[in-house]
């Protein structure tokens, strides 16, 4: 059973596998370095991680695997809610953006579309669209 399994909370779990996909890719390369352990606090604190919760998912024995969504609609609305939580006080910082590109591959997307979608996502999320991205959200 995943630690995930064992919250009833719709969000709080979707919240919690977030967390822990984004700290086994932090921990990807070896150990979690100082910077990423920063960033691991910073998601840990806007997803609502317990500290229980936050000690279960970085021990060492824990590995939690990253279980891509077979359709791009659902890798999609994994990124929206990603998005949501990171732009909770209207900024995204680089680390975060350098990790949720990470997140997106993992999430299934090849390299150059993740930084698309990044990077489209990231200026809506920000306010900052060009007009035809305006005229697609308005059309729909």
């Amino acid at each position: 059973m995943s630690i995930v399994d064992l919250y009833s909370s719709g969000t709080h779990r979707r919240n919690l596998a977030h967390f822990a996909t984004i700290a086994s890719l932090a921990a990807i390369d070896g150990e979690v370095n100082p910077e990423e352990q920063q960033l691991l606090d910073r998601f840990a604190n806007k997803l609502d991680i317990t500290e229980e919760e936050y000690k279960v998912v970085m021990a060492s024995d824990n590995k939690y695997p990253i279980n891509p969504p077979s359709s791009a609609e659902e890798r999609l609305e994994r990124l929206f809610d990603l998005f949501s939580i990171i732009f909770a006080d209207h900024e995204i910082e680089e680390e975060e953006r350098t990790l949720i590109t990470k997140y997106a591959i993992g999430l299934g997307f090849k390299a150059e579309s993740a930084h698309k979608i990044i990077e489209r996502s990231i200026a809506i999320f920000s306010g900052k669209i060009d007009y035809e991205d305006y005229l697609t959200l308005i059309k729909r």
